[in-house]
């Protein structure tokens, strides 16, 4: 349950050590703990402008991040902090506070390009945070939204004339959130009050001309307006005078302007409210188990020169995943069987159905727990373990059946054979009475109960043993003529050819159960897999339907401002999602 996080503070998740980002086990440990989905929200922008005292705000608390009173960069690395959603119940909140970017006294450009990154890999919301207003330095200091196709890829070998990966990115990337600190001006244009959202889209506009400085001046608003599918903008006053700003996280609301402290609830409110769970592409809500490894997966690809792919991230959490959700269906056919089974059963096919029984719900809870199985690999693993178990339960019900009936006939028919060793039946008129006593103990043993399957094979076998037991005692027996000994070994030859035709039939009747159960095994696989698809699908549609959706909006945007050649690239995109859109569906099958 969420409300079982507890963290008192930040720890750090992701840190530079010597030009190698290392990831924290103690974060990962925290990580691996949370069952429930994660809302993930980052902060990311310059150093010194007040990140860490919104992410203190949303976990609810006065301290934690650091938050400095020098003109150094207090946060190092990525810091995580997870607390329980304040208003989704079953929910984790995942903050991620980033260092400054821009420290000069550190002056690695590509570290922060990577910290830059990892925030939009990893969160469902991302804040940019920057003081003043939204000017042409303000977008420079944004440059690292440009550099994004150069640092991550949505495939990770993209098909022949398929969208660009850029053009991708709109559907996997956060939402952003624009917060403008110490705001002045008043939210004006051409003499009317316009909203912080407004603002925004005011300050997005491109200008027409084809110089370098109008390139420059473009370029990153047309990768916000491009990358980001939901945008939100946030101004805040000073939140009291400039000298007691290092102060800051020990002072009283009453001590900061009403303004600043309203607009930080509103900002708040609007983070709770409306930040989604973190999701990967599919609609895979992510937990954190889910998160650790996307950490994981995307610090090793930087780490070793690459760069992070989104669709090798999920292939990677794919693997782990559905190998642990075969691992789930065994362990749960195997309960369910361990309980409902008492071997040996009366026949076959009271096994089988409990073994179906059990195997349908083991599929379901591998479909259920397994997404992106490419080629049904994981999948075809789980039908093979299952098809072993069943054979294995079919030998030991087999051998459980055998013993049964081996003890069975010791016992019933062990008084017999001492009769025999005696002679009793060695005088005139024995073989008769031999007989007559057999045909009793057979019926004592078919009357005893839970014998199983081999009652009968176990049987004629125990009977075919004492073949010569039962010739010798009717070759002595003096009342019975030569011609009446013959009918009688060929009356015993046609009983015992009429047992083993009987047995036969059994045992062809036996593998046309099993033939049946092998056939109604893959149609169940089929059918639940089948379904799933056709929910990956919708799934999928609706994803490519919100982003075909947004491309339209922006090119008609753009038509609308006249950029005719950006809105004819969006074209291009469109036209290429409106194909994968068409694309007929893949037949399902296993084999």
């Amino acid at each position: 349950m969420a409300s079982e996080i507890h963290m008192p503070g930040p720890v750090c998740l992701i840190e530079n050590t010597k030009g190698q980002l290392m990831v924290n086990p103690e974060a990962l440990k925290i990580l691996s703990a949370i069952a429930q989905p994660v809302v993930v929200v980052a902060i990311v922008g310059l150093y010194r402008t007040g990140k860490s005292y919104l992410m203190n705000k949303l976990a609810g608390q006065q301290k934690g991040f650091s938050l400095g009173s020098t003109v150094q960069s207090h946060t190092k690395g990525i810091w995580m902090w997870c607390v329980p959603h304040p208003k989704k119940r079953e929910h984790a909140l995942v903050l991620l506070d980033t260092e400054g970017l821009g420290d000069v006294e550190k002056g690695d450009n590509q570290n922060d390009s990577w910290i830059f990154a990892l925030a939009i890999l990893l969160s469902s919301t991302f804040v940019y945070n920057s003081m003043g207003t939204i000017n042409q330095q303000a977008m420079d200091q944004l440059h690292y939204v440009t550099e994004l196709t150069d640092q991550i890829r949505a495939k990770s070998s993209p098909e022949e004339n398929e969208v660009e990966d850029s053009a991708e990115f709109v559907s996997f990337f956060p939402d952003f959130v624009w917060t403008l600190r110490d705001f002045s001006l008043d939210l004006e244009t051409d003499g009317k009050t316009i909203s912080a959202d407004q603002y925004l889209e005011h300050s997005l506009q491109l200008k027409h001309g084809t110089s370098q400085k109008v390139k420059n001046f473009n370029l990153p608003r047309l990768c916000i307006r491009k990358f980001f599918p939901k945008k939100k903008c946030f101004i805040f006053d000073r939140p009291t005078h400039r000298k007691r700003l290092a102060q800051l996280e020990t002072l009283h609301e009453d001590d900061l302007e009403r303004d600043f402290v309203l607009q930080v609830a509103i900002f708040c409110s609007y983070i709770f409210s409306n930040s989604k769970i973190k999701t990967l592409s599919g609609g895979i809500k992510v937990n954190g188990p889910r998160l650790e490894n996307l950490v994981l997966t995307y610090v090793s690809a930087i780490n070793s020169g690459d760069l992070p792919c989104m669709e090798n991230a999920v292939v990677a959490l794919a693997q782990i995943e559905n190998s642990a959700a075969v691992q789930k269906a065994i362990a749960h056919y195997d309960q369910q069987m361990g309980q409902k089974v008492q071997l040996p059963t009366e026949t076959l096919q009271e096994l089988l159905d409990l073994h179906r029984a059990s195997e349908k719900e083991a599929i379901e809870i591998f479909i259920r727990s397994s997404f992106k199985d490419v080629d049904h690999l994981f999948q075809k693993e789980l039908a093979a373990q299952l098809e072993k178990r069943r054979d294995d339960f079919c030998k030991q019900n087999v051998k459980a059946s055998s013993d049964r009936c081996s003890a069975l006939l010791q016992d019933i028919f062990s008084p017999l054979e001492e009769e025999v060793k005696k002679g009793i039946y060695s005088i005139p008129g024995g073989y008769r009475l031999f007989m007559q006593k057999i045909q009793d103990l057979k019926k004592k043993y078919l009357q005893e109960p839970r014998k199983g399957i081999q009652a009968e094979e176990t049987l004629q076998m125990y009977l075919n043993s004492k073949e010569s037991v039962t010739d010798a005692i009717l070759q002595t027996d003096q009342t019975l003529t030569e011609k009446e000994k013959e009918i009688e070994v060929e009356r015993v030859k046609a009983e015992s050819a009429q047992a083993a035709a009987k047995m036969l039939e059994e045992m062809q009747k036996k593998n046309e159960q099993l033939m049946e159960q092998k056939e109604k095994s893959y149609q169940e696989h089929v059918r639940q897999l089948t379904e799933k698809m056709e929910t990956d699908r919708a799934q999928l549609l609706a994803e490519q339907e919100r982003t075909l959706a947004l491309k339209l909006e922006e090119q008609a945007r753009l038509l609308r401002e006249g950029f005719q050649n950006e809105s004819q690239r969006l074209q291009n995109e469109v036209q290429t999602l409106k194909r994968n859109i068409s694309r007929p569906r893949k037949r399902c099958t296993i084999s």
